[in-house]
């Protein structure tokens, strides 16, 4: 056996130990959730490529499928779907960007749920061009008092911390006078305001700065360096929404059943539900594709294919169910405006993955980034060069 190969078995041989200890201290029907996935933070099986004592144990980002998969079996509760944006987005930002002491505070209430997070970038006149963005930071003493909006920012209802980008220097082009903040959502000068999907829930927020106080300590990364952080965060946000755990499509298993259901026979409506499946695997493959190369650090550009490609089959899919359910499929199933935790059926996913292409990145934004940093071709002309202050806005 290769010493490669002997590590590896080492490496699963100790993960395997640890997720029995997990399993056998922590029953998941006898424990609380929260304090299952404290135990599993505390054992360095929350993020296994993570560093020890930050919830990992510095190993291969593959065994965390090894763990998963065990805690599943088991019942165990799962961090992401209580905490997405802080999970698949604030964990990685923390660990590359986050002083020793931000690590210490932040990660582990993120992974048990205790402290949900939410991203605070988007704005109404810097929406896909983010670095457009016209909230301000400006400093005074060891502390920075920050005025601006953002919108669409899922969860800021429920979080207990944002990622803010800012601008703290006008005076520089508008990708380098940013800096990156955690901020408290509780803080006075903070207000969230719910907007109304057309599905009729409110999932994402409107929210307001008013002469919002930040410490200094809570800068992530250097000031005006707040772009490198934000890449980061937008890598791994398009490698969650792109499938970065890369299971099968759930969807497409409804379009399946639908289909067995309904007793279809038409053969044009099976040659479209061939089609779909074939794509949605061809997405799980590109997902996995992005996670192993986010194994080795900032995700590559396949966490951008895979954001693209997904958000589009979604909505093909979605269309496809409605289509087979005929008249039915026009019937929302719950009261317009009830807010409710899950999905109430094919009529509002259909209504939900219209936003896919929207959200974490517009479809042609993610063609641009693809043509100009991937295959190399020309970029688009830029009338936005020079100092930010001096650049037109509407």
């Amino acid at each position: 056996m290769s010493s490669d190969a002997a590590t590896a078995t080492e490496h699963e041989e100790l993960v395997g130990e640890l997720v029995g200890k997990l399993l056998a201290d922590n029953p998941p029907e006898r424990t609380d959730p929260a304090a299952f996935l404290g135990a599993q933070f505390d054992l360095g099986l929350a993020w296994v490529w993570f560093p020890e004592g930050r919830g990992g144990l510095g190993l291969p980002q593959k065994l965390q499928t090894m763990i998963d998969r065990a805690v599943s079996h088991a019942n165990g509760p799962k961090s992401f779907p209580m905490n997405p944006i802080g999970w698949g987005m604030g964990a990685p930002t923390v660990v590359a960007h986050g002083s020793e002491s931000q690590q210490e505070r932040y990660l582990r209430p993120l992974f048990t749920g205790e402290e949900i997070w939410c991203q605070l970038f988007s704005e109404p006149g810097a929406g896909s061009d983010v670095a457009g963005l016209s909230s301000m930071a400006v400093r005074d003493g060891d502390e920075w008092i920050v005025n601006g909006q953002k919108v669409w920012t899922t969860l800021a209802h429920l979080a207990r911390w944002g990622m803010l980008l800012a601008r703290t220097d006008p005076d520089q082009p508008k990708h380098k006078g940013l800096t990156y903040f955690v901020v408290d959502m509780h803080a006075p000068g903070v207000e969230v305001r719910p907007l109304r999907q057309m599905t009729g829930d409110a999932e994402f927020n409107e929210v307001y700065f008013s002469d919002v106080r930040i410490p200094d300590a809570e800068r992530l990364g250097a000031e005006g360096d707040g772009w490198k952080v934000a890449i980061t965060t937008l890598m791994n946000e398009r490698v969650a929404l792109g499938g970065g755990a890369a299971p099968r499509n759930p969807f497409i298993a409804e379009a399946v059943e639908t289909w067995q259901k309904r007793g279809c026979d038409d053969p044009v409506l099976r040659d479209r539900l061939s089609d779909l499946y074939i794509r949605a695997e061809v997405s799980r493959f590109t997902a996995l594709r992005a996670r192993a190369m986010r194994m080795s650090g900032t995700p590559g550009p396949e966490g951008s294919i895979g954001k693209l490609y997904s958000a589009e089959l979604n909505q093909e899919i979605h269309t496809f169910i409605v289509d087979m359910l005929g008249p039915e499929g026009v019937l929302y199933p719950k009261p317009y405006g009830e807010v409710t935790t899950e999905s109430s059926g094919p009529q509002q996913n259909f209504l939900r993955a219209q936003a896919n292409t929207i959200e974490g990145g517009t479809s042609n934004i993610m063609r641009n980034i693809l043509g100009e940093r991937v295959l190399d071709l020309p970029g688009d002309m830029r009338a936005d060069k020079g100092p930010w202050k001096d650049i037109p806005r509407s």
